[in-house]
């Protein structure tokens, strides 16, 4: 039995994380701003999950659920960041306001969560970090340049987090989904307020007006994608970058075909 510390459980894949987690035996410590979404995943599993209200752009409730998780748990074996929303804006389009958001939560909140669970895993030299990212990160789709910054941000630094956290028997890895069935597409998703007309027809496509037919029509299973997660971690030996989806496989080898091409080329 491990302890597994999940952020952003309310819905999508930090729910039907924490839900498989539990099912299996393990601990886990189920995270929301409104610990009231979560009550029902704690009420089903009373002696091994712990509910949490957790924002995690607030420095003190990360702080606080860390420590919760040792009070009840005795520490945390394995973090999920998943905690984090969808931004689309033309590069021209963004505001200053709304990014600073975007990366206070998916890069930021990450990071203090990581900074906040080392100590303890550094102390039993044992642990998992498990930072959910996105396809969107190689592909870099029009519309989705801040959505994509701050995922490739923190796929940059938990690739340099893997080799400082190895040899200490902590492992790093990042997870990149395609399209899911969750909230992302919907009330997950946030957009510029205005929209510039040179670029209707490059991220003006993606704007959540023009994009009805895409939430809940995602190819892919929330529930297997968990289960596919709790087996790299559990794995002797798991990767580093984990892909989850025939699009998001897809997507990453047309990138790197086209990188290759073009670095032959040039």
């Amino acid at each position: 039995m491990s302890t597994w510390l999940i952020t952003g459980c309310s819905t999508g894949l930090g729910r039907h994380l924490a839900q498989a987690v539990l099912e299996a035996g393990h601990n886990a410590v189920v995270t929301a701003r409104d610990a009231s979404k979560v009550r029902d995943l704690v009420d089903a599993h009373p002696e091994t999950a712990l509910g949490v209200s957790l924002d995690v752009t607030d420095s003190s409730e990360v702080a606080a659920s860390v420590q919760q998780a040792i009070d009840r748990f005795g520490g945390v074996d394995v973090l999920v960041n998943n905690a984090g929303y969808g931004y689309r804006a033309a590069v021209e389009e963004g505001e200053d306001d709304a990014v600073a958001q975007l990366f206070a939560t998916n890069f930021f909140g990450a990071v203090s969560m990581i900074k906040a669970v080392l100590p303890g895993m550094r102390a039993r030299r044992h642990g998992a970090i498990v930072n959910i990212s996105s396809i969107g990160a190689q592909i870099c789709p029009p519309g989705s340049g801040y959505y994509a910054a701050s995922k490739a941000a923190l796929e940059g630094m938990s690739a340099s987090l893997r080799k400082e956290v190895e040899p200490l028997g902590i492992t790093a890895m990042v997870v990149e989904p395609g399209g899911f069935r969750t909230d992302f597409a919907g009330r997950s998703l946030q957009q510029s307020r205005e929209a510039i007309a040179d670029y209707a027809d490059t991220a003006g496509r993606r704007r959540k007006e023009n994009d009805t037919a895409t939430h809940g029509n995602q190819p892919g299973d929330p529930a297997r994608a968990a289960q596919a997660i709790i087996a790299a971690v559990e794995d002797p030996n798991p990767p580093f970058l984990l892909l989850l989806g025939e699009d998001a496989l897809g997507g990453f080898r047309a990138v790197l075909d086209a990188r290759r091409s073009e670095l032959e080329a040039w």
